[in-house]
């Protein structure tokens, strides 16, 4: 399946790092639909991509008859459902290679910590390593919750353009999970511009009476990902804060680099 013009064979190597190009225009092409939603038109993508119309339909038959695209009836194209099977294997491998990370976070801070993504307009936690506190907090890996009151929540939503957090925010709403819940895009936004500057997110009391969470991203994750530290508001004062968000950010750190893709062998 030819790509382009220097290719007749469907096997054309990439000039950056000798991979088929091919495979990294339809992978390419796919990251694209997820940005944009999941749903595309061909002429969108090649606004974004820059790839001839003709080499972008080739590409998007063979993901279609792969099950990885679907067509629509108005001729647009959604991420397919044999994608889910992919992203669900990877959740879990995302887990266990999250795991010593957070045990080092664990045995340095002495509190609970998680590895949280941004599924839709959901938080989801992916991982977890419980502290050794008899008095501890627990969040069952898989759970999903309103990004406004949790400090994962505005962590991985921290550096997203402000068009898109009200937009998430209306669509969700605000409800208030405690007394201290942020519930307006205001008062959510002025939040998301405290992280920014201090390069941490706090919940305070907010998803849950009397627990304390602070939270950072993991830079460069091929998906926005965040970790953090949670206990009781007693163990988690200002003064443990300090200690806390160096050690976090060292662990966001090292997980960067563990899942960040190896280059490809030559």
């Amino acid at each position: 399946m030819p790509t382009s013009s220097a290719s007749t064979n469907g096997s054309a190597k990439s000039a950056t790092n000798g991979g088929v190009q091919s495979l990294e225009r339809a992978f390419d092409l796919l990251e694209r639909m997820a940005d944009a939603g999941g749903e595309v038109g061909l002429s969108e993508l090649s606004a974004t991509c820059g790839l001839p119309l003709p080499t972008i339909h080739r590409l998007m038959r063979t993901l279609v008859a792969c099950g990885y695209v679907r067509q629509q009836p108005n001729r647009r194209y959604v991420l397919g459902p044999r994608l889910i099977r992919l992203g669900e294997s990877a959740s879990r491998l995302l887990g266990t290679w999250a795991r010593p990370c957070l045990a080092r976070l664990v045995e340095e801070t002495g509190e609970t910590a998680n590895m949280a993504l941004l599924d839709g307009d959901e938080v989801v936690y992916v991982a977890q390593v419980p502290s050794k506190h008899s008095m501890r907090m627990f969040t069952e890996v898989g759970r999903r919750v309103l990004p406004h009151s949790t400090a994962v929540g505005k962590a991985l939503l921290a550096h997203s353009p402000e068009d898109e957090v009200r937009a998430l925010l209306a669509r969700t709403g605000m409800p208030a999970a405690t007394e201290r819940t942020i519930t307006t895009a205001e008062g959510f936004l002025a939040a998301l511009e405290d992280v920014r500057r201090l390069g941490y997110a706090v919940d305070d009391n907010e998803q849950e009476p009397g627990v304390r969470c602070l939270a950072v991203t993991v830079p460069g994750s091929p998906t926005v990902t965040a970790v953090s530290v949670s206990g009781p508001a007693c163990r988690m004062t200002e003064a443990a804060t300090e200690r806390i968000v160096p050690a976090l950010q060292q662990v966001a750190k090292d997980l960067s680099q563990t899942l960040t893709p190896p280059p490809p062998t030559t």
